[in-house]
């Protein structure tokens, strides 16, 4: 229980040290009782501030500047090791703070940040696959010239985090910031503060030096201070495409660099053919997990309209045998919201969906039971076009909506309806899945449930964001390419 964390109110990070903030404090919430797990005095703007001049102080010869790849590598493999040895303890935080039940809380919030820490410790000793160093052909033009391509550290990163996955979120811009040799500015969204702090503490333990993290919250006001600061080259951000847009015109006049990974209207689109009792489990899944608190969950789910009654049948059976209840509890399928806020908002979606003529199958309301937790039950509505507003705008809520086609060309066109091209998912026979996939415009298409990777990037088309996180492309976000060139 939340008695076994010793939270202390030292909890700003600046320059190596553990400091008590200076701001208002921040609230921080069990969603499943609503009541206060820890009152944290926030940033204030003088402490944000010698956090960027620490980073900046890091990074431009600094003893960060001068740790080895090698070295980088080592901490950065401590680090998953350490989350690897508190795992049961940071799955309960997560589940106390985040409302992650803890039978999956492995899997969607620890699994991922050890796997994708080590990936990264392992690119921090060789360096992106181009190299560092790359010698380019010998240019005959005036005068015959050699040239190299040396790749260098981007800079002081702002790295902002989203409440949903905390860890994870944290090691996709982390991991390749630290892996590059750049300094970090951490600023987590308070809403998974308690779980970030626990990471902090592990960051330290793994012995990074003064600068190479810094860690500062708050209102929004702190974010905002980050991302303009000066002594920032880059902002990493996830978030909501609302927020992103605000981060870019921030970055703007200095031009920064960013890297934005936000929201997804996600489809989920059933082949003709395809096995509807084999998928309809998975596909629930697919948007019931974690609440549907992430931005790759499939909520627009396209069926051919010849199987649909029966689709709606299968998915309907699943989702009411989902245990919605406290996370902590080993037969939870299904936790809490963030915020009551949050679900207020979630009802006036289904509110409207309703009036415009949307059929609510199941769910849509408030477990009264789980009250006065800030509970949704999974909803399934049909009946609306795919240019509903319940079909185009993000959720973020176990709520999904089943739209009909009758051909792929039309399921095509439903699918790529959207400001968003974040993730999708197919069910069909493999080949002609893949053909499928090249059609939909989204940063990635998973295939009959796809799998796990630590090499791959995760980034989508339009609103869902600009660049893109982990793997290959990930971490080169985070290079500047500098050309030296000499005559012969």
């Amino acid at each position: 229980m939340i008695e076994d964390f010793a939270f202390s109110d030292e909890s700003c990070f600046i320059d190596g040290k553990w400091v008590i903030g200076d701001g208002p404090p921040i609230r921080s919430v069990n969603p499943t009782t609503a009541e206060t797990l820890a009152s944290t005095p926030s940033s204030s703007q003088s402490q944000v501030a010698a956090a960027t001049l620490s980073a900046a102080r890091a990074f431009h010869g600094g003893e960060w500047s001068r740790v080895s790849a090698r070295d980088r590598s080592d901490m950065l493999s401590r680090l998953a090791d350490l989350i690897e040895r508190d795992q049961d303890r940071l799955i309960e935080l997560i589940a106390l703070e985040v409302g992650t039940p803890i039978t999956s809380g492995r899997d969607l919030q620890i699994v991922a940040p050890i796997m994708f820490f080590r990936w990264f410790a392992e690119a921090a000793k060789r360096g992106p696959k181009a190299g560092l160093s790359q010698s380019l052909p010998l240019h005959y033009g005036s005068a015959v010239s050699q040239s190299v391509l040396l790749r260098e550290p981007a800079g002081v990163v702002a790295a902002i985090t989203a409440y949903n996955y905390p860890l994870n979120l944290c090691s996709w811009k982390l991991g390749p910031a630290l892996a590059s040799g750049c300094s970090v500015i951490l600023v987590p969204s308070p809403k998974a503060l308690l779980c970030t702090i626990a990471l902090v503490r592990l960051i330290e333990e793994a012995g990074f030096p003064p600068g190479a993290v810094n860690f500062v919250f708050g209102s929004p006001s702190v974010t905002q201070q980050v991302a303009g600061a000066p002594e920032v080259d880059l902002v990493s951000f996830t978030g909501s495409a609302a927020v992103g847009a605000k981060i870019m015109a921030l970055a703007a006049p200095s031009l920064k660099r960013v890297v934005l990974e936000l929201g997804g209207k996600s489809p989920s689109l059933l082949m003709p053919g395809a096995n509807v009792k084999e998928v309809a489990g998975p596909t629930v899944l697919r948007f019931c997990r974690n609440a549907g608190q992430g931005c790759g969950a499939t909520t627009r789910l396209l069926v051919p309209q010849n199987v649909m009654d029966e689709f709606v049948d299968e998915t309907v059976t699943f989702m009411r045998g989902l245990s919605v209840g406290d996370p902590l509890f080993k037969e939870t399928d299904v936790g809490p919201l963030i915020t009551d806020e949050h679900r207020v908002d979630v009802e006036g979606f289904i509110g409207r969906a309703i009036d415009q003529g949307a059929t609510l199958v199941t769910g849509g309301h408030r477990p009264e039971a789980l009250e006065p937790g800030f509970f949704f039950e999974p909803t399934l509505v049909t009946g609306l076009s795919a240019d509903a507003e319940i079909n185009q705008e993000e959720l973020f809520a176990p709520v999904a909506s089943v739209i009909p086609y009758r051909d792929l060309d039309e399921a095509v066109e439903i699918a790529n309806n959207s400001r968003y091209g974040l993730n999708a998912n197919i069910w069909g026979p493999t080949a002609e899945a893949i053909a499928l996939a090249r059609r939909i415009r989204s940063g990635t298409v998973t295939i009959n449930g796809g799998g796990k990777r630590d090499d791959a990037p995760w980034g989508g088309f339009g609103a869902s964001g600009v660049g893109r996180e982990c793997g290959e492309e990930g971490l080169r976000e985070f290079f500047e390419v500098k050309h030296v060139q000499w005559p012969l």
